[in-house]
């Protein structure tokens, strides 16, 4: 049955020419973590255990609703799909109260960011066999959001003309972090809008400490795990790494016992059990300058802060004090 839903969505790819018009273009915010780091701030600040994206953390919108604002400029509102998991919806649903055609997927529970992306795209080919997907989490900070979208724009254009890659982007990285993805730059295959489109000679998932400062002083990226491709081509790859788990939920789909196939499922990671296993299929486009940063620990947050000259109103309800180097200090992160 796997090469058969293979087979179906590649003789769709080869029947039609990519069309990058709005109308294929979709756009998948990836929002059904259990945010489990940061959930002893995050309930600080909220009061309850919702996961961090549904939290004000940087501003006055929860960091889902941040997303969505980054990404309305780019995407049409039918062509957004929006991920979760149903332990969550008391957190999410008034950031929904104006998604309007927007497509939500509820996940019965949160089996990692591959299965997520399967279900994703097996929603979206139904409906769009020539779609080209970009996949967003929505737990990460930019500091330049015109410039993410620059960036994003020339991803798009990077995948229409490499159809059968995947373009990660890839941010400059300012110290050897070991809870990021890593991405090994190879050969220059183009010159993008916003700067170099590489081929990925390696892909590190969160490395030791020693292989990050090497990673550095490399010039390697940080993974942003923005990425964008043809839909059969993500699909095609997940085929080839995880089969099981996509007949698992292709099988659930069309019996519509997805609560019963994710009870029994594994956690497929899709950096680590995908991404990591072809980098021949990856390229990569350098963000230099949007400012980005995941606020995937306290530590982390407090960095973010800090070097945004962000004093969020939590901040003064809890008295707290930033400061930069101490936050590095603690977080391993100087060299």
């Amino acid at each position: 049955m796997i090469q058969t839903l293979r087979d179906n969505c590649l003789d769709a790819d080869r029947s039609q020419k990519l069309d990058s018009s709005a109308v294929h273009l979709w756009a998948v915010l990836l929002a059904g973590g259990d945010g489990v780091r940061l959930r002893d701030l995050t309930r600080r600040i909220a009061g309850d255990s919702r996961p961090k994206q549904f939290c004000r953390i940087i501003g006055e919108q929860s960091l889902f609703r941040e997303t969505r604002t980054r990404l309305d400029p780019l995407f049409i509102r039918d062509r957004q799909v929006f991920v979760f998991s149903r332990a969550h919806e008391r957190y999410y649903g008034d950031d929904l109260t104006d998604a309007g055609d927007s497509c939500v997927i509820e996940q019965p529970l949160n089996r990692g960011t591959g299965i997520a992306i399967i279900l994703a795209l097996l929603r979206i080919l139904q409906r769009d066999h020539d779609a080209l997907a970009a996949f967003f989490p929505c737990d990460h900070f930019y500091a330049d959001h015109d410039s993410f979208r620059l960036t994003i724009r020339s991803a798009v254009e990077c995948a229409e003309h490499n159809p059968e890659s995947i373009i990660l982007v890839g941010s400059d990285a300012a110290y050897p972090e070991t809870d990021y993805g890593w991405i090994e730059p190879g050969v220059v295959v183009s010159n993008a809008t916003v700067g170099p489109l590489s081929r990925v000679s390696r892909f590190w998932e969160k490395p030791s400490l020693q292989q990050a400062h090497a990673l550095l002083r490399r010039g390697c990226l940080w993974n942003t795990f923005v990425t964008v491709g043809r839909a059969t081509t993500f699909f095609e790859m997940l085929c080839s790494q995880v089969p099981e788990a996509v007949l698992a939920i292709s099988r659930a789909m069309a019996d519509n016992t997805l609560n019963v196939a994710y009870a029994s499922l594994d956690t497929v990671d899709f950096s680590r059990d995908v991404l990591a296993n072809l980098p021949h299929r990856l390229l990569v486009l350098r963000d230099g300058t949007s400012g980005w940063a995941d606020l995937g620990s306290p530590t982390r947050v407090l960095d973010t802060l800090s070097r945004n000259g962000i004093q969020p109103g939590w901040a003064d309800e809890e008295n707290c004090v930033f400061d930069h180097q101490e936050a590095q200090k603690q977080n391993g992160l100087r060299d």
